[in-house]
């Protein structure tokens, strides 16, 4: 199935794996992500999650075999879902928020599909979903999370400056806002005054705009325990350069901070 022509959601395949058995969702944004996401999908479902959350697979256009279809069905994923249209992760993400609304779910979790984080803890955010809450951060840094082999530089940028500006912008304390693990309500997401569906949102401009808009229209937020671990040795899985994706980040953080994105 194809879907196009949609106001501020980008062009996209549809490959449903099978029927919507859950309330909620996990979206999972990937681009060629083949060594990473297979181990992340197989602790997911060694610890149930397919069984207590449909698995929706967001790709960008990989080219590898991370989205072959009877591979991703064995793992117990739900639905891909495969961009053809413009944008990076923020357009992955809008297409697959568009697409889980379109199906009914009434939350949405999303987690980078670079294996980096405890998939096996949806079940946290599912359980504050039933509570009621509309955004839920997952955090490394709370009593009983875990960081782990964390980059000094990655430290350091989220202790002196990611987490300290966002806070301020929301007018509440997060602890850990570069953190993709998440979950939001279909209230946050529909709410007339959040609009995610827009193309200013191409790249890491809408996890910064959800981080904030929350507190700020006084919906119920909070944080809970995750655990983020970064391979011991060689290269850091992100597709965030070191000198042109830092200073492109710093600059959303900026235009979050003075409003650009209400």
């Amino acid at each position: 199935m194809k879907i196009d022509g949609i106001e501020g959601v980008p062009a996209f395949l549809v490959k449903e794996l099978a029927e919507k058995r859950t309330a909620y969702c996990v979206l999972i944004p990937i681009l060629n992500e083949e060594k990473n996401i297979v181990p992340e999908l197989a602790r997911a479902k060694e610890h149930g999650v397919p069984e207590q959350c449909d698995i929706i697979i967001c790709d960008g256009g990989s080219t590898d075999n991370g989205v072959d279809p009877a591979m991703l069905a064995g793992y117990g994923v739900n639905t891909l879902l495969v961009k053809t249209g413009p944008g990076r992760q923020g357009a992955q993400l809008r297409m697959g928020l568009w697409w889980a609304l379109e199906r009914g779910y009434e939350g949405f979790i999303t987690v980078d599909g670079n294996n980096k984080d405890s998939i096996e803890d949806v079940p946290r955010f599912i359980e504050k979903l039933d509570e009621g809450y509309d955004f839920v951060q997952g955090s490394r840094y709370l009593p009983g999370g875990k960081a782990i082999h964390t980059p000094l530089s990655r430290h350091l940028a989220v202790k002196l400056l990611h987490a300290p500006i966002i806070s301020l912008t929301a007018r509440h304390r997060f602890t850990d806002t570069t953190n993709a693990f998440r979950a939001h309500s279909k209230r946050y997401i529909t709410h007339p005054e959040v609009r995610p569906f827009r193309d200013i949102f191409t790249g890491y401009e809408l996890l910064a705009y959800l981080s904030v808009r929350a507190s700020r229209l006084k919906l119920r937020v909070c944080e809970i325990p995750v655990t983020r671990a970064y391979p011991k040795k060689g290269k850091t899985p992100t597709k965030i350069s070191p000198v042109r994706g830092n200073a492109g980040l710093f600059k959303i953080l900026l235009c979050n901070f003075f409003g650009k994105y209400k």
